[in-house]
C-alpha cells in the first residue's frame, strides 16, 4: 500500500522527564506489585468507596446511549483527517513509537494523518490554561505537517502532573477538572473535533522519584472514568469523550497485560524503548480495532451509526513535506503529508518554548 503517513514527535531525550532524575537513579524493580485492582478488574467492587469499571455502574460495558453517539461521532470524521496526540513526556514517546509503527501498517487508511503534539514536560495543569504555550507549539506542528485546525478530528489524550501530593482521589478530582478544561479549548480551538479519547498512566510501582509514583498513578484512571461518566451523562456534547486504551495494569501481577522494570526507563516513572513499543502496540489494537475508531482503518461504519458525510476530496498537494522547523528535535516519520496551508495573511507563530521543570 502506498503509505502517507507523517507524525511530528518531539522526543527530545532530554526533555523526556517532568523533573530530572539523579543522574546514578535507578528503578525499584522490586516493587512489581501493588495489591491494587485495574479498574476494569475492579468492575463493581470499590476503591475507597468508589466503584470500578470503565463506565458508571462498575460496567466495563458503555451505556447504550453511549455507545450509540460515539458510533455516530466516529461516523461524521470524514477524509482528510488528524489524529493529534496531547499530553505530556510520556504521551510523546508513546505516540512516536505509535507513528513509527503505522508507517508500515496497512490496516491504516492512507487518509488518516498523525501527528504527536504532546510535549515532555507540560503537565495537565499546564495545558489547562487557554494561553498555553503548548498550545501554540501544537498549532505549529500542524502547519510543519501541512494540516489546518479544521483537520483534527480526533485527539488522543493522556495528561497527568508533577509532584501529586496528599490523598489520591483529590488528586484525581483534580487532574479530572484539568482533562475537561482541556478538551473544552480543544472544541474550541478545532472546529470539526469529533472524538477525544482519553487513557490513563501506565504503572508507576518502579518509581524512585516524587514525579508521578503510585497510588497517584493508578488514580489517574479515575479520573479518566469520572471525565467519561460526564460524556455518559451528556451524550449529545461535542466531542465524544471515550476511553482509548486502559493503560495501568498492576506491574507483573496484571490481569490484562503485565507491566515490568525493563518497560520502565530508569525513573521507574517514564516508559522503556521496550514500554513504548508495548503501549504503541495498545495504540494500534484499540484504533485498529475499536467499533468507536472505523476511520482508522477506513472500516464502514458500525451497524446503527449515522451515515457518514460524503467524503471529502484528497487534498491537492498530497505530497511529502518540504521540512520540519522547531526548537527540540522534531522527528519526521512517514513519506509525506496534507500539503494544505494555512490563509494568506495568517500571522506567524513563535519558535516553540524552552522545555519547563513539569
Amino acid at each position: 500500500m502506498d503509505r502517507r503517513l507523517l507524525a511530528l514527535a518531539g522526543l527530545g531525550i532530554g526533555l523526556l522527564a517532568l523533573s530530572p532524575a539523579p543522574a546514578d537513579a535507578a528503578a525499584n524493580c522490586s516493587r512489581t506489585s501493588t495489591g491494587l485492582l485495574a479498574l476494569p478488574d475492579l468492575g463493581a467492587g470499590t476503591y475507597r468507596g468508589e466503584p470500578g469499571g470503565l463506565y458508571p455502574g462498575g460496567s466495563n460495558q458503555p451505556p447504550a446511549a453511549y455507545r450509540q453517539a460515539g458510533l455516530q461521532a466516529a461516523a461524521r470524521v470524514s477524509p482528510p483527517a488528524v489524529l493529534l496526540s496531547i499530553g505530556m513526556s510520556n504521551a510523546t514517546q508513546e505516540f512516536s513509537a505509535f507513528a513509527r509503527a503505522e508507517r508500515a501498517d496497512p490496516q491504516k487508511a492512507d487518509s488518516v494523518l498523525l501527528v504527536d503534539g504532546a510535549q515532555g514536560g507540560q503537565t495537565a495543569a499546564i495545558w489547562a490554561a487557554p494561553g498555553a504555550r503548548t498550545w501554540t507549539v501544537v498549532e505549529q506542528r500542524l502547519q510543519q505537517a501541512g494540516a489546518a485546525d479544521g483537520q483534527v478530528q480526533a485527539i488522543w489524550l493522556k495528561e497527568a502532573d508533577a509532584g501529586p501530593t496528599g490523598d489520591e482521589l483529590a488528586y484525581a478530582r483534580r487532574l479530572e477538572g484539568e482533562l475537561a478544561a482541556i478538551v473544552a479549548i480543544a472544541a474550541q480551538r478545532f472546529p470539526n473535533l469529533r472524538q477525544v479519547f482519553v487513557s490513563p498512566r501506565t504503572y508507576a510501582g518502579y518509581a524512585t522519584t516524587a514525579l508521578n509514583p503510585e497510588p497517584y498513578a493508578y488514580a489517574s484512571g479515575f479520573a479518566v472514568k469520572w471525565l467519561v461518566a460526564d460524556s455518559v451523562a451528556h451524550p449529545d456534547r461535542r466531542p465524544w469523550v471515550g476511553w482509548g486504551p486502559y493503560l495501568w495494569t498492576d506491574g507483573t501481577r496484571g490481569t490484562g497485560f503485565q507491566w515490568t522494570c525493563s518497560d520502565a526507563a530508569a525513573d521507574g516513572t517514564h516508559p522503556s524503548p521496550q514500554g513504548m513499543e508495548k503501549v504503541s502496540r495498545l495504540l494500534r489494537d484499540f484504533f485498529t480495532g475499536s467499533p468507536f475508531t472505523a476511520w482508522f482503518g477506513g472500516r464502514a461504519a458500525p451497524q446503527g451509526a449515522a451515515a457518514p458525510p460524503p467524503a471529502a476530496p484528497r487534498l491537492p498537494g498530497w505530497a511529502p513535506a518540504a521540512g520540519v522547523a522547531g526548537a527540540g528535535i522534531l522527528l519526521v516519520l512517514g513519506l509525506s503529508s496534507l500539503r494544505r496551508r494555512r490563509a494568506r495573511g495568517r500571522a506567524s507563530t513563535p519558535s516553540p518554548p524552552a522545555p519547563g521543570p513539569g
